[in-house]
């Protein structure tokens, strides 16, 4: 429900009162059986439910799709396969996926965008995280700028591109191997940094806990961590960190 919009009408008189005060009054989820779509989320948190797609059963995921694109005019759900995209054009035939990041949406052609996250990367294998990030900031209403492949192995890639990061609200750092590329950063950016470490690695890396173990060791000062492959978490949490500085300026 875009309460906003709601009010907007009553003000203008194209909605009653009594036609609001229906409305409101209606339960702040919708019932499904097998699911109950929180749709209040974005009144109470700023940002609408985030469907994760993996191992849910298709007829549910097609149901769930449906009615948050009729209760909203858009949907985004992580962690898709191809399959049950084809399985959501059924249904909604706008619907759009991302091979790289899994992300399977109907957005808002005419979504405007605020501020600025660099959302960085160590290696190309990383990339389907950081996209993940990248793309759940832009859902949510972040300039995203994506600089990839600056791992702290060719250092002066990062290098040449540090204006950019700098003058970014907040840093997504995404890495595998050792994680060491938040800590870089970390020491040379003035804005929060949110590490990510990725499951990128050979055996030592441990599926990636070796990164989140440098990540959280870091002794540069900003730094926040997410969970292992959490693109999501921290494209989530860059928004947020965004919309302050954004707030910030325009008052």
């Amino acid at each position: 429900m875009d309460v906003v919009k709601l009010l907007e009408d009553v003000k203008s008189g194209a909605v009653s009162v009594e036609e609001a005060q229906m409305q409101l009054r209606r339960q702040p989820f919708e019932e499904l059986g097998f699911a109950k779509l929180d749709t209040h989320r974005e009144i109470r948190s700023g940002f609408p439910e985030v469907i994760f797609c993996s191992g849910k059963p298709d007829q549910y995921l097609k149901e769930i799709y449906r009615s948050m694109y009729e209760k909203n005019g858009e949907v985004f759900g992580t962690r898709a396969e191809e399959r049950q995209y084809l399985l959501v054009k059924e249904e909604l035939d706008q619907v759009t996926y991302d091979p790289v990041s899994r992300i399977l949406k109907v957005e808002k052609p005419d979504k405007k965008r605020k501020g600025l996250i660099a959302v960085c990367s160590g290696g190309t294998a990383d990339i389907p995280v950081a996209e993940e990030a990248a793309q759940t900031a832009e859902y949510f209403g972040s300039n995203v700028e994506r600089i990839y492949d600056v791992g702290v192995s060719g250092i002066h890639r990062l290098l040449s591109r540090m204006e950019s990061i700098q003058s970014a609200n907040c840093v997504v750092a995404v890495a595998g191997m050792e994680g060491a590329l938040a800590s870089v950063i970390g020491g040379l950016v003035k804005n929060p940094v949110i590490a990510v470490p990725t499951s990128v690695g050979y055996g030592a890396s441990m599926h990636g806990l070796s990164a989140l173990l440098t990540m959280i060791n870091s002794c540069a000062n900003g730094i926040a961590v997410v969970n292992i492959d959490n693109g999501y978490g921290a494209g989530y949490m860059a928004t947020q960190i965004n919309r302050l500085a954004v707030r910030d300026t325009e008052s």
